[in-house]
């Protein structure tokens, strides 16, 4: 049962710099400048359609989506809503509150006429991403895959409504390398940045080629960025994985999938 006590806080202009964005609310010099990097990204975004609610309490127990013409994932999508992010974590798990959160993304996506609603999710279970089965229970099927394991889920609004897809590259995997490892990534999720430079410089270190690529337009994003969007690591032209991992769990990650 939803604890009656929380009540939704939508995010926007007016208060965005004074509310934590639940993803980062460590009051610790790290968090804040990962929270500062998110926020900057944030306000360029409200404008195109970005809603971003949390519940009123601090923990991380959230929703982010936009408009699919804005959104910064190469999906092919017309009048949909995407769901960039949709997390509950620790205490608040198992309280309804994701059902709650769901919810108002088809409220607000209905009074904007939109046909649908998509997200990205995975054939199982996977860090950064939300649980397929969720969705499932809430009316999402699978209308598209990509490579090695996303799947785009959709519930339409509209029976003629137009089915979203993977643009062709996001399907195959691939990316034009111009380094061995190359780490696509924006500032859309706040932990991006820096791990992708922890994970390069790990790369470097075992005398590997690396370049970051930080996505800066929905463009960008929509043309090079892996099918989860936020974030990508490719080698050698195909794509690895989409998860950023601290130092040592990267190592371990490199030893099973790479032989020098």
């Amino acid at each position: 049962m939803v604890n009656d006590k929380l009540n939704l806080v939508e995010i926007d202009l007016n208060n965005i710099d004074s509310e934590h964005i639940c993803c980062a609310i460590g009051n610790d010099k790290v968090n804040k400048e990962r929270a500062s990097l998110k926020k900057e990204w944030m306000k360029k975004r409200f404008n195109e359609g970005l809603i971003f609610k949390r519940f009123n309490e601090r923990g991380k127990f959230f929703i982010e989506y936009m408009p699919s013409e804005e959104v910064w994932k190469p999906i092919i999508a017309t009048n949909y809503m995407v769901i960039n992010c949709l997390w509950v974590a620790g205490r608040f798990k198992g309280k309804g509150l994701g059902k709650k959160l769901l919810v108002e993304c088809l409220q607000d996506s209905k009074q904007a006429n939109k046909d649908g609603i998509c997200v990205v999710s995975s054939k199982k279970k996977m860090g950064f991403l939300t649980d397929k089965s969720f969705f499932q229970k809430h009316g999402f099927v699978t209308c598209d895959t990509a490579y090695p394991y996303f799947e785009l889920l959709v519930r339409k609004l509209s029976s003629t409504a137009f089915q979203p897809k993977f643009t062709q590259n996001a399907k195959q995997g691939i990316f034009n390398n111009s380094k061995e490892f190359s780490f696509v990534f924006s500032n859309q999720c706040p932990y991006m940045e820096e791990y992708a430079k922890i994970m390069a410089d790990v790369c470097e270190q075992r005398g590997k080629t690396t370049e970051l690529i930080k996505l800066k337009n929905k463009t960008n994003a929509q043309k090079l960025g892996s099918p989860f969007g936020t974030f990508g690591i490719y080698y050698n032209g195909k794509f690895m994985h989409h998860e950023p991992m601290p130092e040592k769990k990267f190592k371990k990650f490199l030893d099973k999938k790479i032989v020098d």
